[in-house]
């Protein structure tokens, strides 16, 4: 696939001319997508990079979470909320105890997607400093000027099959039929790239080339970069990584009344499907997808149920000749279920 361009560097309304002359891949469900700058992306969305560009304006004090689709961006979103805000919020009445994380840390370019042309200022401009948001684009994509960005990545096998699993929860939630297709016709469409923010490699590898720039580069975005499976083998040590990272590392009172641990058992996944907003079906995303519909078991390896391991020998093959030269490397580890994706 070429490498990215300045597609993206348009005005929302040559987007909107813009968008009917990109490629265009319609055998992925839920989404029509379109390549932007190298990338397939939902077509809905397009409007909102653009708008995103033209009317976002970032604080120096602003967090984005990034990450490819289902790859611990629930996870991710629960833990730097309540790290952030974790002054703001107590544990007893905090509210990832009644609401989702996705309630909580909003998507940069899916809000302003969904605003369209009737909010002509930057829709986050209303939230109180620190702002936490979460996006799923690939990192020269990002508007200008964002400061601090944390990214997860994951085992593209995981990331493929949670996906997959994700899509008919999806479809059901809104009364769609389930794909047209089978696992395996999704897995190929998979290893071309042809998927929801795809090619997933090169999504990690943009974002692992930022954070190796940082600190060496000051005109550089500061990019902290986690592994989902190094978070589920130590979750606290993590959620300290996190918390210095943000510039609100915790004090040795909080360590010692436990507050680290308290933050990684709020956050847990068997705490989070409590939540008022996750259970039954009647509470949903701005895209009609049930709450609950993004816990399943949050392991790694699981993609072992459900590929063969000549499928799983192909796309170690794809992404390892992708990454060649550039040091970044998905390994497997054994992690025990205790997250979220």
């Amino acid at each position: 696939m070429a490498a990215p361009t300045d597609e993206h560097l348009v005005s929302e309304g040559e987007m909107a001319k813009l968008i009917p002359t990109l490629p265009l891949e319609t055998r992925y469900p839920r989404f029509p997508l379109r390549r932007l700058s190298g990338f397939w992306l939902p077509e809905f969305v397009l409007p909102g990079v653009a708008a995103a560009h033209a009317r976002f304006d970032p604080r120096p004090d602003d967090v984005v979470l990034a990450s490819f689709p289902k790859s611990g961006t629930t996870w991710l979103k629960a833990l730097a909320f309540a790290t952030m805000h974790r002054d703001r919020h107590p544990a007893a009445g905090h509210p990832l105890r009644r609401g989702s994380p996705h309630e909580c840390v909003k998507f940069l370019e899916v809000s302003f997607a969904l605003a369209g042309n009737k909010e002509d200022d930057d829709v986050f401009a209303s939230l109180p400093s620190p702002r936490v948001l979460a996006t799923h684009l690939p990192y020269h994509l990002l508007p200008d000027r964002v400061g601090r960005v944390v990214y997860v990545c994951r085992d593209p096998k995981d990331a493929f099959v949670s996906g997959w699993l994700f899509t008919h929860k999806a479809m059901a939630d809104k009364q769609v039929a389930p794909p047209p297709h089978t696992l395996e016709e999704a897995f190929e469409l998979f290893c071309e790239g042809r998927c929801m923010c795809g090619p997933q490699w090169r999504h990690v590898l943009g974002y692992w080339e930022a954070s190796r720039r940082w600190p060496e580069d000051t005109n550089t975005n500061k990019v902290l970069f986690l592994r989902y499976e190094e978070m589920l083998l130590d979750p606290a040590g993590n959620v300290r990584r996190l918390a210095e990272f943000l510039g609100h590392p915790f004090s040795r009172e909080e360590e010692a009344a436990g507050t680290v641990d308290a933050v990684v058992d709020l956050c847990s996944i068997h705490s989070l499907k409590k939540a008022t907003a996750n259970v039954g079906g009647a509470t949903t995303t701005e895209l009609g997808v049930r709450h609950g519909s993004f816990f399943r078991k949050g392991k790694a390896g699981g993609w072992r149920d459900h590929l063969t391991p000549e499928m799983a020998a192909r796309l170690d093959a794809v992404v390892a000749q992708a990454l060649h030269g550039s040091g970044l490397t998905f390994g497997a580890v054994a992690c025990k279920d205790d997250s979220a994706s």
